[in-house]
């Protein structure tokens, strides 16, 4: 019988190192992909440590076009198949789209929305066959537009419709699907973003760890969508209240001051 293992996307940091984390406590075999092989070397030794079959490394960049198959052929080559895509992999750049650098923004398009998703249709077969699931990590920034760091708010709007809509196709056939939106969390992406401390540590309320936990339960429970924090959890309900032009505004003033 082929061996099964979950694979995790931006296992090198934040939320990533967490969700690896939570799924080894559970029994899981892990692959873990990142650009920084060190980082994930380390994390694989941190878990092979406390008992667990030592994690598959693969070194990837997600903004290349063929990380795909860089990340198919490692795991054919270890003789594996998943039973467990979790799609965690993303940046944002903050700043107004038209003054930001042309090339790393379409980078953001190339993680978020790309690489995500070629890996869940590259391995949906795999996720049927095994009957298992499917994590894509998405944000709460995905359900209004963001002024400021515009390309990154509407990557994670197509990350929650799709993986809604693979919820629908996938889920009669045996796979849970679900989409975590967490709201601004404590890791290296404000740094990499180049976000100013503004208001975020007024909602920097829900650890990394925290999210991971969460999210391993809502896959395992088959929720549609996790949203961890009760902050967080509102956010969706309250943005039907509201005209579509106030929202624009209050979220452009809101990036205004986080510079």
């Amino acid at each position: 019988m082929t061996e099964r293992v979950t694979l995790i996307t931006g296992a090198s940091a934040g939320i990533g190192i967490e969700l690896a984390r939570v799924f080894a406590a559970n029994g899981h075999r892990l692959a873990l992909t990142a650009r920084r092989a060190d980082r994930l070397e380390a994390l694989a030794s941190e878990l092979s440590a406390k008992g667990g079959t030592k994690p598959i490394v693969i070194a990837c960049d997600l903004e290349e076009a063929d990380a795909g198959e860089t990340i198919a052929a490692a795991l054919a080559a270890a003789g594996v198949e998943l039973d467990n895509l979790v799609n965690n992999a993303g940046f944002g750049v903050f700043g107004d789209a038209v003054e930001s650098d042309r090339v790393e923004q379409v980078g953001i398009v190339d993680v978020n929305v790309r690489a995500l998703t070629d890996l869940s249709l590259r391995f949906a077969d795999q996720l049927i066959r095994n009957k298992g699931g499917l994590l894509n990590v998405g944000s709460v920034a995905g359900f209004l537009p963001g002024p400021g760091m515009a390309v990154y708010y509407a990557s994670k709007a197509y990350v929650i419709s799709f993986t809604e809509a693979l919820r629908a196709e996938l889920g009669p056939r045996g796979v849970r699907v679900t989409v975590l939106c967490p709201g601004p969390v404590p890791t290296e992406f404000q740094a990499r973003a180049r976000i100013g401390s503004g208001h975020d540590t007024a909602v920097l309320n829900v650890s990394a760890a925290d999210v991971a936990r969460e999210a391993y339960r809502g896959l395992m429970a088959n929720k549609r969508a996790v949203l961890p924090g009760l902050a967080i959890k509102i956010v969706p309900f309250l943005l039907r209240f509201f005209p579509r032009d106030f929202i624009l505004f209050a979220a452009s003033r809101f990036q205004r001051q986080r510079r």
